[in-house]
């Protein structure tokens, strides 16, 4: 039995390498798309917001982004479901209806995402690419508060001094913005830099409180991170639909629900819609350093390719201020123990605990997606990074 226990057949060792090589290649992978769908996001919003001719509706396409996000769930728990249609339903109808009290839980948060998600839009057309890449981070810091606040969790010295250094560089670049911000956004009448700060400040502080009161009822409840968006995601289209009513009801009754939709703006959509699961991905097969090395150098792409794309100038104080706001993301990112960069969290340990991973052949989709990962329908996914259940991922 002893002997049996130690030994381990050969085939089992090749599979062994075998995955531990095709999870590196997606390490880095994933890390590489992750860099490119976050600056890209940012940009394409930019590009398509400043567009001279007609603009498509931005509440419409936040409802777009979340019905989209509500069928990648679903087709999800169909895979896990092995493709039975009948369990699927009875799945989500149990789920969804007859646990009405825990759904009705998500409609705060989705309030708030709808909020957030159309909030964005505003800041990015309001404002430079790289200024609302940068700023946006902030949402780290609200993050950290909003989690010592409601979850009572304990953050380490570097990540108070990143927190400190985050802070810090977003104040010199708006600094840096505020004495030349007639020469940033004059290109267009329609551009307000005052408004584009306020709506990044308050996506920021909705994107932490959000995301730690989605965490919190994660962790208290045995549901799939899957069936959470979709009951979040219900509610999101809903309030997306008032939201659209009310804002452009008029409008999108004379011209159409897609009007103003071009290619360039079903990109932007589908890379709304979809950066969830590429951080579902990165957060799986990635470690937390590498993924604040790819939120970092997403934003020095977006700030070299505003040069080339928007005529965006650079001086020594924006570039002093991205440097601290770089680092801070880096420290942040950095693990509380030595040698406890791949270590789980507490919370993540107790989790495990609680659920033992499967190894039948219908535990593979999630263990590709695992539950552990936070799928929320805001954008800065990818900016905003979905919050995972480890808060040191954000």
């Amino acid at each position: 039995m002893a002997g049996g226990s130690h030994s381990q057949p050969p085939e089992d060792k090749a599979a062994s390498r075998g995955q531990s090589d095709v999870n590196r290649k997606l390490k880095y992978i994933s890390l590489a798309v992750l860099v490119v769908q976050n600056a890209s996001l940012i940009l394409s919003i930019r590009y398509v917001r400043t567009l001279p001719g007609d603009r498509f509706f931005t509440t419409s396409a936040v409802v777009m982004a979340e019905i989209l996000k509500v069928l990648t769930c679903l087709l999800i728990i169909l895979l896990q479901k092995r493709f039975s249609v009948k369990d699927t339903v009875v799945f989500l109808v149990d789920a969804v209806v007859f646990q009405y009290k825990d759904t009705l839980k998500l409609a705060v948060p989705s309030l708030i995402y709808t909020l957030q998600n159309n909030l964005q839009y505003v800041a990015i057309s309001n404002l430079p690419a790289a200024t609302f890449q940068v700023t946006y981070q902030l949402k780290i810091l609200t993050t950290a508060l909003f989690s010592v606040l409601m979850l009572r969790k304990s953050l380490s010295r570097v990540q108070w001094v990143s927190l400190l250094l985050l802070f810090a560089g977003v104040a010199i670049v708006q600094v840096q913005q505020e004495g030349k911000k007639e020469a940033s956004v004059s290109d267009s009448s329609n551009q307000n830099y005052t408004v584009g700060l306020v709506a990044v400040v308050i996506s920021c502080l909705s994107s932490g409180f959000a995301g730690v009161y989605f965490e919190k009822i994660l962790k208290g409840s045995s549901a799939s991170v899957w069936v959470r968006n979709v009951q979040l995601g219900i509610f999101g289209t809903a309030l997306g639909m008032l939201g659209m009513w009310w804002n452009d009801g008029a409008a999108i009754a004379e011209r159409g629900f897609l009007f103003g939709y071009t290619d360039m703006v079903w990109c932007v959509i589908f890379n709304q819609a979809f950066g969830g699961l590429l951080v579902a991905v990165v957060v799986k097969y990635a470690d937390n350093i590498l993924k604040g090395f790819a939120t970092s150098f997403s934003i020095i792409v977006s700030t070299v390719m505003s040069i080339y794309l928007f005529g965006f100038h650079v001086d020594l104080l924006f570039t002093a201020g991205a440097g601290l706001v770089i680092g801070a993301v880096y420290m942040y990112s950095l693990p509380k123990a030595a040698g406890g960069a791949a270590s789980p969290s507490s919370s993540t340990s107790s989790s495990a605990s609680s659920a033992p991973p499967r190894t039948d052949g219908g535990a593979k989709m999630e263990a590709f997606l695992p539950k552990s990962v936070l799928l929320p329908p805001s954008a800065s996914s990818s900016l905003s990074s979905p919050l995972p259940l480890r808060l040191t991922y954000q």
